[in-house]
């Protein structure tokens, strides 16, 4: 297998094999129809505190006992990077658009656990706009598990007409409230998340790879919504949030959720017209 590119900081393997060009040379070049068998690990993973108020400053928590439903993904981050600057996965990192993420807490995690933390991608299928993946992470704790995750990303390119139909999300409105976002949200998230991928840095990064503002990360919009229903979730539960459409920065969204029997839906929508940019749901984890 043939493993990291050596002597290289992780960000810019991540961006140089999608610069035209260098996308060629051997070693950065990513081509292929298959996804490696990668499945790397972090163990006895402590826990940063501060690191965790920072991040729910940024994000929008409450501080509580015990994490945020959306930061084991930053423990997992670096693992994630792993997989995708392998130099057997067969697509660039950047460039890769993230679709839908899934969260699955089966119990709340206090900041003093001891974690071992591991991602693999899999069940690479086609795409009406090209070829999607999934990389799962799983959060262990004294053997228990306790977090998992599914993030869907696709890849661009020759697509089909045999995609399957994802599950639909209920159009939710926006119920008045809206927030502000400051041009450097992406570089404070990025700061707290480890995320530096260059699209959410400053506008002439962005433009590089056509886009004319930074944008969220999705993680950040996912985590932000999460946060304005903190304290109304049950301990064990299921997040499923579907991206549609970029969020500019700086820029204004408008928040919206619905009380279900089960759990809520909720959006993340461009005030001036209602567009979705985000759609999810939580439901009691069975």
């Amino acid at each position: 297998m043939p493993g990291p590119l050596p002597g290289l900081p992780v960000p810019l393997k991540a961006v140089l094999p999608a610069v035209p060009g260098l996308n060629r040379v051997p070693g950065l070049r990513r081509r292929g129809d298959t996804l490696p068998d990668l499945a790397p690990t972090r163990h006895d993973v402590v826990v940063d505190r501060a690191r965790v108020a920072a991040y729910a400053e940024v994000c929008g928590f409450g501080l509580t006992e015990a994490l945020p439903i959306t930061y084991p993904n930053v423990l997992a981050f670096p693992l994630h990077l792993q997989v995708l600057t392998d130099r057997a996965f067969p697509f660039p990192a950047v460039g890769l658009v993230h679709l839908e993420n899934s969260i699955r807490q089966h119990r709340p995690i206090d900041p003093g656990e001891r974690l071992q933390v591991s991602a693999r991608p899999t069940r690479l299928r086609p795409h009406r706009k090209g070829r999607v993946f999934d990389l799962e992470t799983t959060v262990h704790s004294a053997g228990e598990l306790v977090w998992e995750s599914t993030s869907t990303y696709l890849r661009t390119g020759d697509g089909t007409a045999a995609t399957p139909d994802r599950a639909a999300f209920a159009e939710v409105p926006g119920s008045g409230v809206t927030w502000r976002l400051p041009g450097d949200l992406g570089r404070r998230y990025a700061a707290v998340s480890g995320d530096r991928n260059p699209i959410h840095l400053y506008a002439v990064t962005a433009k590089a790879f056509g886009f004319p503002r930074p944008i969220a990360h999705g993680m950040w919009s996912t985590a932000r919504c999460l946060a304005a229903l903190q304290g109304r979730l049950p301990e064990a539960v299921r997040v499923e949030v579907e991206f549609r459409k970029p969020v500019l920065l700086p820029g204004t969204v408008g928040f919206g959720s619905r009380r279900r029997d089960d759990g809520y839906d909720f959006s993340l929508t461009r005030p001036r017209d209602g567009a979705a940019h985000l759609l999810g749901r939580t439901r009691p984890l069975a």
